[in-house]
């Protein structure tokens, strides 16, 4: 009972916060991806310890896409040989990425940053897609293993499963058909997100702030849930997109010019 009165006092102090992840879930599921980004982006405009905001956007992210990981594997969208390679490394340096200790400041720098980055990729997600076509994918277990090492060391630090990386990635290299790509950056995300919340609960400065985080992973997952029913004829990727891209550029700006000028 007295936990139940917890929750819903975070919920009537909280609810513009709910109201976001629930959008957010709904509209990333629609569309493959988890949304860690964004739960990154909102939480930082929060009074939140930022080891909380990582572990908060980490459980939410694995909340989303692990029905639609599922799916996807039901439907025989995963071609293993080629999945593999890519999580080999990743899986270890997304461990490695949540368990170091880093501070306040320098994680929001690389949150910033990495918000930028992001919303660029977003943002040129059509012509990537585009130029994709113009190209052959050349098979090579050492670069998919370097990649997925790279992006999962980044995704463990900043507190994001790494698909909204990847996904450009292949489709620049052409690595696949745009739904198996989209299933891959599903599990990529999904076993990046659970590496990287263990790495940081190994941590000694772990904390999670217990209340709020069961509130928003209610919300994200009945999101999840009605989003991966949208069709994406309903919802159009490319303005979802270009939507976020502009709103997560706007907050990793607002986050550096907070950190890095006096």
């Amino acid at each position: 009972m007295i936990g139940t009165t917890l929750i819903f006092e975070a919920l009537t102090q909280n609810w513009e916060i709910v109201l976001l992840f629930f959008c957010v879930a709904v509209l990333y599921s629609s569309v493959g991806f988890g949304g860690g980004s964004s739960y990154l982006a909102i939480l930082s405009l929060t009074t939140l310890a930022f080891t909380q905001i990582r572990a908060t956007a980490l459980l939410c992210n694995i909340m989303v896409v692990t029905s639609g990981t599922l799916i996807y594997a039901k439907n025989g969208f995963y071609n293993w040989k080629k999945v593999l390679p890519l999580v080999l490394f990743s899986v270890p340096m997304a461990f490695i990425g949540g368990y170091l200790k880093i501070s306040q400041v320098f994680f929001f720098i690389l949150l910033g940053s990495t918000l930028l980055i992001a919303a660029f990729f977003m943002w040129m997600s059509k012509y990537i897609t585009q130029k994709s076509k113009e190209k052959n994918y050349q098979k090579s277990i050492i670069k998919d293993i370097s990649y997925g090492g790279f992006i999962g060391f980044i995704s463990g630090m900043v507190g994001i499963g790494g698909g909204i990386f990847l996904a450009p990635l292949l489709h620049l290299t052409n690595w696949d058909t745009p739904k198996k790509i989209a299933a891959t950056a599903s599990f990529f995300i999904l076993v990046n997100s659970i590496a990287g919340l263990i790495g940081q609960y190994q941590n000694p400065d772990f904390s999670i702030e217990p209340n709020i985080t069961i509130l928003l992973l209610f919300t994200v997952f009945i999101g999840g849930q009605i989003g991966s029913r949208i069709s994406t004829k309903k919802i159009s990727p490319f303005i979802l997109k270009r939507t976020t891209a502009v709103l997560i550029a706007f907050v990793g700006f607002r986050i550096l010019v907070k950190y890095l000028l006096p």
